[in-house]
Parts: C-alpha cells; structure tokens; sequence
C-alpha cells in the first residue's frame, strides 16, 4: 500500500520501510525551534533532565525573539534574555534577537533553514507553515520541545490525511488567504483535528511560494497537525537560492490512501472574511458588506501575510491615499529583511504616507500582546489567522480576518469593504 507526502516524511525519520495512520514512531528531527515564550518553558524543563548538560546540535536548533520585542516590560525583558543567556551558554547558531530577526516562520525560511523533506518541530502552533517547502512541520509543546533539544528527536502519532484538490483561476482581487479561509470555513476549525492536509491542484500549481506559505500556515486552524505541499521546480529554486545543503524530495504514492478527498472549485470564488469569533466562521465579502461594518483598527502583518508581496498589494492600493480618519492602520513587516526590502521599494514611504505605523517586526499585535492591542468595543480586520475571543486584547473586541487587499480597501473607506469595488473605482 503506497504512503502519503507526510507518512513517507514521517517514515525516513524513523529509519522504516513505511508507517500507517495511528502508528506510533521515534522521528529524528532536522530542525528545533522555538520562541522567547516557548524556550522559556522549555529550558526549565531541560534542567532538570538528569544528565541533559548539552542541546544534541547546536545546529540544528533555531531560537527567534519574536512575540515580545522590542520587550514591553521588565517581565518580557527577562524572558529574552533567559533564552538569550541558553542560546550563547550551549553555543547555538541560529539565534535571532530583535533587529536581526524577526517573525520565526518568516525568518527560518528567509535563513535557508528550512528544506523539502526534512521534519521540524517548534513551540509555536503555526510551525506547520514549514510544510510549503514540502516538509513535515508541526508544532509541539514546551515540554516536548525540551526534550527535542535534548535527544533530537520526538515522539508522534502518524496523521491521516486529508488530500485537497483545488482547480481553477484565482479571480480579481483573490489571493490565497482567500483560498485557505474557504478551506477552514468547509473544514470547520475541528474538520481536520491530528489531520495531515496535503494541498494539490492546478491552483496550487501556480501559487507563489508566499501564497503557499500562507495556506500551510492556517492548517493548524482547521485543528490539523500538519499542511504540506509537494516540493516543486519554484520550492527547490527558492531553498537553494538559501541552503547548499543535501535534502531529500518526497512524493506521495499513486496508491496512497487518504481518509478524505475534498475538491474546491475556485474559478467563481470571491475575497472571503472570517467573522468573530472563529476561523472557520467564513463569508464571501458580499455578504458581508450587506450591511456597513466600521472598523477601528487595520492590521497587516504576522506570519500569516508579513511577506513583501502581501506589503506590495497593500502599498498599490494605497498609493497616493489617505487611510479613513476613523480608524488606525498597524503594520508589521515579517521579518528584518522584509521590513529592508519594502524600504528599499519605498513602500514603508507609502504606507506612512497614506497614515499607517510601521512597527518593528513582531508577534506582538496578532496575539494580543502589545503594538496594537484592541480596546473594549473596539473592531479590527486583519490578516492574521485567529479571531477568538480576546485574540487581539479586549475580549470585548471583535476580530474580523481578511487578506491584505480586503484590509487595505477597509484601510481607505473605514468600513469593511471588497477590495474590487476600490479597484474598479480608483479611490
């Protein structure tokens, strides 16, 4: 019986001819990652491992300060350096701090740290965005976490999967976190719980490399343990542009056997907008503007749409326009290098321009922790990937979720608003 993209992964790593769908494996990983938050936990639980003096590789583990940076206070200034202080302590390579960095899931692909094939884990929900470059990657719990650190391996249950097929042409004003919102409104955020959702298509044929990081980072949203992609001429050229070292290309099996197949037809799709106060609480944009929703807060950005594609779609509906003086526009570059390469384009000009922020590149905004943070009452619409009660701040506040586009037109009219009525009129 021929094997899934994510159980062939799965299978290499724990040194078997094959593994089926509820199997319990050992897995080497390629790559640990974790956050200021996460490590922090994670280095407790590592001193205490009798004997556990020394990470396995100090290679193979990545550390990104992300989620409060700069640091908001005494307490986050302390998490920092705690992991700070693990990462020269055990001699760790891949350590980013603010300014250097930026977002982890934008900047471990961005530093060539991430390859098809390979399997990573990380003590962050959305480390499943790995799986655009055809790797197993999925996120794991401190403890875990610490372990990984130590034996460079993990315990895991071997997923099913779910095999989506989309087919199709992307209309105007249409882009992936479109698509993928679709996918988690069919789904339902438990649709694909410990589900491994493997992506194909001739959609997904012509995504970019951002559109495909963008759908394998909202699989988590659908309650799956992983999204993957297949490595494809686009994946290998934008890995080795990164990374000269070897990395093993899986496919999946004519003969693999998935417990689902759902196919989307894409061709009729409009922009699409979650509605609080969950994911998969997903409209087309034209029933939602039935009715004027006004906003109070813009935000662009996270691992989710941080890139510089998604910043140059917004920069092009802004251009020469003012953002409505009822609300406010935060935007959050992804990573140190994205923030440089929009500068150098002149976008950031643009969007101060226009009167949006620019903030460092961070965590902070999308998980509520600080940099633009809701108030009670308050109404955001956003690119990032969750919109539960209290996401963003207040819980009192309400979170709408929308590509760039849909929130750059949002930006100008101060009301949630279908990015192809601005197009087509020029406001």
């Amino acid at each position: 019986m021929g094997m899934t993209l994510t159980e062939k992964i799965l299978a290499r790593h724990a040194g078997l001819d094959s593994v089926e769908p509820g199997q319990i494996i050992n897995a080497k990983v390629d790559l640990v990652l974790a956050n200021e938050l996460s490590a922090a936990v994670a280095i407790g639980v590592m001193r205490n491992i009798k004997g556990a003096d020394r990470v396995f590789d100090a290679e193979k583990i990545a550390l990104v300060e992300d989620h409060f940076v700069p640091a908001k206070d005494a307490q986050s200034a302390k998490v920092a350096k705690l992991m700070k202080d693990f990462a020269h302590e055990q001699k760790i390579k891949h350590f980013f701090d603010v300014g250097r960095g930026g977002i982890e899931h934008v900047v471990l692909p961005e530093e060539g740290l991430v390859a098809p094939g390979e399997l990573i884990v990380g003590g962050d929900s959305h480390t499943c965005t790995y799986g655009a470059f055809g790797a197993f990657a999925t996120g794991m719990g401190s403890t875990d976490i610490a372990a990984a650190f130590v034996l460079g391996e993990v315990w895991l249950k071997v997923p099913p999967t779910i095999k989506l097929i989309y087919n199709g042409s992307l209309g105007e004003m249409v882009f992936a976190k479109d698509l993928m919102l679709k996918t988690v409104g069919l789904l339902g955020i438990d649709g694909a719980t410990y589900r491994a959702l493997e992506y194909h298509g001739t959609t997904i044929d012509n995504l970019s490399i951002t559109g495909r990081i963008t759908m394998a980072n909202m699989a988590i949203e659908a309650g799956a343990k992983n999204g993957i992609f297949h490595a494809d001429a686009k994946t290998i050229a934008f890995v080795k542009e990164r990374t000269d070292r070897d990395f093993q290309v899986e496919r999946a099996d004519a003969d693999a056997q998935y417990e689902r197949i759902v196919e989307i037809d894409v061709d009729q799709l409009e922009p699409q907008v979650a509605c609080p106060h969950t994911p998969d609480n997903v409209h087309p944009i034209s029933e939602v503007t039935n009715e004027t929703i006004p906003v109070d807060q813009v935000f662009i950005g996270s691992c989710t749409n941080g890139y510089i594609e998604d910043l140059r779609i917004v920069a092009r509906i802004l251009e020469g326009k003012k953002i409505s003086p009822t609300l406010r526009v935060i935007v959050n570059p992804g990573s140190q290098k994205v923030w440089m390469q929009a500068a150098q384009e002149g976008i950031l000009t643009t969007l101060a321009s226009a009167g949006c922020v620019v903030n460092t590149p961070g965590c902070g905004a999308c998980f509520g922790g600080h940099m633009g943070t809701l108030g009670d009452g308050e109404r955001c619409i956003s690119t990032t990937n969750r919109n539960y009660v209290g996401r963003m701040g207040s819980p009192k506040a309400e979170v709408f979720l929308a590509s760039p586009a849909t929130c750059a037109a949002s930006a100008l009219t101060g009301v949630i608003t279908d990015p192809r009525t601005v197009a087509a009129v020029g406001v």
